[in-house]
């Protein structure tokens, strides 16, 4: 057994005495004010945007009355938190609040109700009215994996009820539903706006169910003319998991790939020290550099961390890999991709990602803020704020439009194909690039149409950082 530490944020009982109102939650009466001046203090203390909003001042109010007298400007504490993000529909895209802590850590740990079936939703292409929805991913382990449910089904009902844009969620949100099938008519046509989608009998009964779904959700090795490659789709950056990561590297370095493909396309990120541990599983040559940074506001500047290479895994020394994103690739996935390329060759291939460069953590309403030890019984809200940039060696940051492919190429939902297969067209691009045969990518989707994500869960799209020690079986 090896015990891998990793290097997270400590925050002093002196730092957290140094907030302006010391003594403030004796004055507050009401409910929603104390949820409220938990708020404050909290984004005060620990905001990354904190220089940028007037608001968080560590002299904004000149007294008690003045304090109390802002909070109950607020009708709720959702509408404070608000209103302290910085330009929320550019820059800060990603700091939430919840009522609901315990809900909030059981999905930070993958663990939720769900039936385990993301889907893309889009308008018929003959009926525009019409809604369909096709799986792109299965969770392991999930409901609709046990139910046969595979990626690039569709489905044009919901409880014999069709589909529209209007009720599908609503019609998803249900802990038991039914699907119905539909079959894809091309009509015999090139074009796309003659074909249809029709219900062909077949149905299947799902029951969400509480599960925590492992994110190493497929690993196989390929032989390609003659060389090894190892593909991975791995879904989320989570502690309880590394050891189902490091085995699959294990495998990898048993057989001795010579090329990996990392199936980023729908991982929403997660722990940082986990991020550190896939950069560390996939090199292995570069033990003690610097893998990443992260930055804090600028009372925060102590905490500022270096994440280094690390020896404690499974690894492949590889100078090269290829990742394949989507916009659903974001925070410790795109961490992956900026942080090993000063060091290494990373192909792209897919669409742009999120833009999410910064990194979280939970804010309870507790003496130390950051653990629920003598949390405040009289309710359960929390914060995932955003307290830090992440950047790598060179100190460069994800852009907030996302990271671009060397090789574009985007999803059609008419030809999704098989994880690990070598035909489905994402992983057929990297292949052939490993065989030398050209690129092969494409810079526009192949026909107009609305598309919708359905089926993720609350925070997938996370970077975050915990208080915790990774523990590994080798």
């Amino acid at each position: 057994m090896k015990h891998y530490k990793s290097l997270l944020l400590l925050f002093s009982c002196a730092l957290i005495l140094n907030s302006c109102f010391e003594d403030q939650d004796d004055n507050i009466q009401f409910s929603n004010l104390e949820v409220q001046d938990f708020v404050w203090k909290g984004m005060n203390i620990f905001y990354l945007y904190k220089e940028e909003i007037s608001d968080l001042a560590d002299d904004r109010f000149g007294s008690d009355q003045a304090y109390t007298e802002y909070l109950q400007s607020f009708d709720s504490p959702e509408s404070l938190f608000e209103s302290l993000l910085f330009q929320p529909n550019i820059i800060d895209r990603f700091s939430l609040i919840t009522s609901d802590y315990i809900a909030l850590q059981q999905a930070l740990t993958g663990t939720s109700l769900s039936s385990g079936i993301r889907f893309f939703g889009f308008e018929n292409p003959s009926n525009p009215s019409e809604f369909i929805l096709v799986t792109y991913l299965v969770a392991k382990n999930s409901p609709a994996e046990t139910s046969g449910i595979q990626r690039g089904d569709f489905f044009n009902q919901i409880d014999g009820i069709s589909l529209t844009a209007d009720n599908v969620n609503t019609l998803l949100a249900s802990d038991s539903f039914t699907l119905h099938y539909a079959d894809y008519l091309d009509n015999g046509t090139p074009e796309i706006s003659d074909d249809d989608f029709e219900s062909n009998g077949n149905t299947v009964a799902i029951t969400k169910s509480l599960f925590t779904e492992n994110p190493v959700n497929t690993s196989s090795i390929i032989d390609v003319d003659g060389e090894n490659v190892g593909y991975l789709l791995y879904r989320g950056f989570r502690a309880d998991f590394v050891d189902e990561l490091n085995s699959a590297f294990g495998d990898f370095a048993a057989n001795n790939v010579q090329h990996l493909v990392l199936d980023l396309r729908y991982n929403g990120g997660g722990r940082v020290d986990v991020a550190q541990a896939l950069g560390s599983m996939i090199t292995g040559q570069f033990t003690g550099d610097t893998f990443s940074k992260l930055v804090y506001n600028e009372t925060l500047q102590n905490n500022n961390a270096t994440f280094p290479f690390v020896n404690d895994f499974n690894s492949i020394a590889l100078d090269k890999v290829y990742v394949l994103t989507t916009e659903q690739t974001a925070s410790a996935s795109e961490l992956i991709i900026n942080s090993l390329r000063p060091y290494i060759e990373v192909v792209q291939i897919g669409t742009n990602t999120a833009g999410k460069t910064q990194a979280s953590i939970t804010i309870y309403d507790s003496p130390e803020f950051t653990n629920t030890t003598n949390v405040n019984p009289n309710h359960t809200y929390a914060m995932q704020p955003l307290v830090a940039n992440s950047i790598n060696v060179n100190d460069d940051a994800v852009p907030n439009s996302g990271i671009t492919p060397n090789i574009p190429l985007s999803e059609s939902v008419y030809s999704l194909g098989t994880f690990g297969d070598v035909n489905e067209p994402l992983l057929a691009a990297a292949i052939a690039d490993i065989q030398g045969l050209g690129r092969i990518g494409n810079s526009n989707i192949d026909f107009e149409y609305v598309k919708t994500i359905l089926g993720q869960q609350p925070f997938e799209k996370e970077l975050f950082i915990e208080q915790s020690t990774v523990q590994l079986n080798k």
